[in-house]
């Protein structure tokens, strides 16, 4: 696999894209206390912190998680004093850099009626955590066969500027017909149309989906981790006394 990589100094919101959403367009989203965020928990599962070199974010992450609390973070190896790392996924980030948006005919808007449709779809492909809100964050767009729900994706992280395409998938039994790019291309379009640029995540080890969006005109911006990490209740409070 042959990629482009972009100077992350051309795109620098994009290297904390969940704390610029939940604290810019999303912010009616988002539970804030201090340096630290994260969406409401029936919106997505994600949390942000302004600098994770920062302690006085970790104890402000602390606070919103309370003892025992998970959260799912961006940037994070190692730690601080009272955390620890559950596990910690790879994944790369890319930015359109000649997507070809146009809109498509059989694309429909889903909406809260379509939910349960949607987590079905979700349950059966994986393309990543979606939740009975989630729907809320943007447009999501979807193909039907006979009045079924056989392909979905739609619009996730929305940093000033930026709109993240997410829930890419396709229903098995549909695959090889082109579902995923026509809808990709038809989010980038109404994204587009805001004067705002799509750029998406995708697993490192998913090589079908990388290839797939570089092939729609995407170009890889940066690798990113994600880590689940876990308050154990001896936060460093001293750092901000």
């Amino acid at each position: 696999m042959s990629v482009t990589t972009l100077d992350a100094r051309s795109s620098h919101i994009l290297d904390n894209p969940a704390w610029a959403a939940l604290t810019g367009p999303h912010a009616h989203f988002a539970e804030r206390i201090g340096h630290a965020a994260r969406y409401h928990q029936d919106v997505a599962p994600f949390y942000a912190v302004a600098d994770e070199d920062d302690p006085r974010a970790w104890t402000d992450l602390a606070t919103l998680v309370g003892p025992g609390g998970t959260a799912s973070v961006r940037g994070v190896t190692q730690a601080p004093q009272g955390w620890e790392v559950v596990r910690t996924g790879h994944g790369v980030q890319l930015v359109d850099t000649f997507v070809r948006a146009e809109p498509d005919a059989d694309a429909v808007r889903l909406g809260p009626d379509d939910v349960p449709e949607i987590l079905d779809l979700v349950a059966r492909t994986e393309p990543g955590p979606y939740l009975p809100r989630t729907v809320e964050l943007g447009t999501y767009l979807g193909i039907r066969h006979r009045g079924r729900l056989i392909a979905l994706a739609g619009e996730r992280l929305h940093p000033p500027g930026w709109t993240e395409i997410s829930a890419v998938c396709t229903d098995p039994g549909h695959r090889g017909r082109g579902l995923a790019t026509r809808l990709v291309r038809a989010v980038a379009a109404g994204i587009k149309e805001r004067g705002e640029r799509p750029f998406l995540h995708a697993a490192a080890s998913n090589a079908n989906a990388i290839g797939l969006y570089e092939s729609i005109g995407f170009t890889l911006r940066r690798r990113t981790v994600f880590s689940l990490v876990r308050h154990t209740g001896a936060a460093a409070l001293e750092e901000t006394a």
